[in-house]
């Protein structure tokens, strides 16, 4: 279980990718994106708008069941490419890495690239725009909804 939680909004979530678009213009041109489901699928079609690329695929690696982690296994492979020369992967965060693992395995020529990175999948990826700590979960907008909170001093009242 996590010791901290980050919310990210999806204002936060877009301004992020476009920073991380801003950073991957500089390697390109780029033959197209590879997102890794379903994390990666909506950074990866706000940063496919800013670089102008059209061809976008997919990769799904299933590693999580809410907060628990088992062992990767790919339930759709890309198919664009043998070895992802030209391409960019774009995942929403590397975590233990352990997905990172199984995707640069598949496509070793291809631009990793993420918006969140922890300590220990850091050095499997390219790119990416904020480091988080190991111990944080990121609570990303489609696994979150606005709902009411009652003010500290109320609750404070009904403890």
């Amino acid at each position: 279980m996590a010791t901290h939680y980050f919310t990210v909004t999806w204002d936060q979530l877009h301004r992020d990718a476009k920073a991380l678009a801003w950073r991957l213009m500089e390697g390109g041109p780029y033959k197209g994106i590879i997102a890794i489901t379903r994390g990666g699928m909506i950074p990866a079609a706000i940063i496919a708008r800013e670089l102008e690329l059209r061809l976008v695929d997919t990769i799904s690696v299933v590693t999580y069941d809410e907060e628990d982690m088992g062992e990767p296994h790919v339930a759709k492979p890309a198919t664009v490419s043998a070895d992802g020369e030209g391409f960019l992967i774009i995942d929403d965060l590397v975590d233990t890495g352990s997905t990172a693992k199984v995707v640069r395995g598949l496509l070793p020529k291809a631009h990793f690239a993420t918006l969140y990175a922890k300590p220990a999948g850091k050095p499997l990826v390219d790119s990416f725009v904020t480091e988080v700590s190991q111990s944080t979960w990121i609570l990303f907008p489609w696994d979150t909804e606005p709902q009411f909170v009652a003010p500290l001093g109320k609750r404070r009242n009904d403890a």
